[in-house]
């Protein structure tokens, strides 16, 4: 542990910078710590060989090392409070039953992206009570359509099928027959059902059917195995200072598509915080997550921002959603 002294000029030096993102010098501490220039410089200099602090280039400054960050948000960060406003606009969305599902998730995301001014994640798990509502198909040229998948529980996602070598008319009915057959049946055995019951009976409907047959039994499939994410404000991160230049938005606009975005499921309980190179996205990131109850099943919310995170505030808006975020 580090003495008083030290944490209280890490602690500053942290929340200063994370609200200005300039290098910190010891004349912006001296007056309150109440101690000389010489004395919070020698502090700065032993927190810096010790590896919490970091010297630029460009300042006599020092700025916040992911190890600074680590010790600061394990010892002294202090959670913020939410404003009234701030718990009135989310629980108005959690409160209201006649939003759609999908709805609800996006106007969620939505509000915690615009209080954070960061990328709001919600990675939704499949669930095995999860049933087939409906499947609707629109063409996009004579060789691709849409699939529109809809389960009871208000679940709405879509693939691209190719259907090259048949056409929009044996398409349809073969959602006739997907419609007629297996509505109701759970999500995991949809694909079973389409083999030992659609397909030996969908010849004597369709000529040509493999295609059309292998492109749905292929979706469904990889429908039921992929996690669904939903998130807002991926344009956000772009607009901060840290992120100004092109082979860095590059590279993190490489990191944010749903693909990647895939792999950050929690596993571990409580909110918990991965900075820099403890996340498996991007070392110049800052990862919040945590599990939260969405209409009956667990799944992840995730808050994505700089290293120059605002802790005290995510933190706490994320305890509030964990307690409050019941979706049915």
């Amino acid at each position: 542990m580090l003495s008083e002294r030290k944490e209280a000029i890490l602690k500053l030096i942290v929340e200063e910078y994370i609200k200005t993102i300039k290098p910190v010098g010891s004349k912006n501490l001296c007056d309150t710590l109440k101690v000389s220039s010489a004395t919070v410089r020698n502090e700065m200099q032993d927190l810096e060989e010790q590896g919490f602090l970091e010297k630029t280039h460009t300042s006599s400054g020092r700025i916040p090392s992911e190890k600074g960050y680590r010790y600061y948000v394990d010892n002294l960060m202090k959670v913020k409070e939410m404003s009234g406003e701030e718990v009135y606009n989310l629980q108005r969305v959690f409160d209201n039953s006649k939003l759609e599902l999908n709805d609800s998730i996006s106007k969620s995301l939505q509000i915690i992206s615009e209080m954070t001014n960061y990328t709001a994640i919600i990675l939704e798990n499949k669930s095995d009570e999860e049933n087939l509502k409906q499947v609707e198909v629109i063409p996009i040229d004579e060789e691709n359509i849409i699939a529109i998948v809809v389960t009871d529980k208000g679940h709405v996602t879509n693939k691209n099928i190719n259907i090259k070598g048949s056409n929009l008319n044996e398409v349809k009915k073969i959602v006739e027959l997907i419609n007629k057959m297996i509505i109701g049946t759970p999500i995991n055995g949809v694909s079973s059902k389409l083999e030992f019951e659609i397909k030996p009976i969908i010849g004597s409907y369709i000529m040509n059917y493999e295609t059309v047959y292998n492109a749905f039994y292929n979706a469904f499939n990889n429908f039921r195995d992929e996690n669904e994410v939903y998130s807002k404000g991926k344009d956000r991160i772009l607009s901060l200072p840290e992120f100004n230049e092109v082979d860095k938005i590059k590279n993190i606009i490489s990191k944010l598509d749903d693909n990647s975005l895939k792999n950050i499921e929690e596993t571990k309980d409580g909110i918990n915080i991965y900075i820099g190179k403890e996340n498996e996205l991007d070392e110049d990131l800052t990862i919040v997550k945590t599990k939260v109850n969405l209409h009956g099943k667990e799944s992840t919310l995730a808050i994505i921002g700089p290293k120059r995170m605002e802790y005290d505030k995510v933190v706490s808006l994320l305890e509030y959603i964990k307690d409050n975020m019941k979706g049915n």
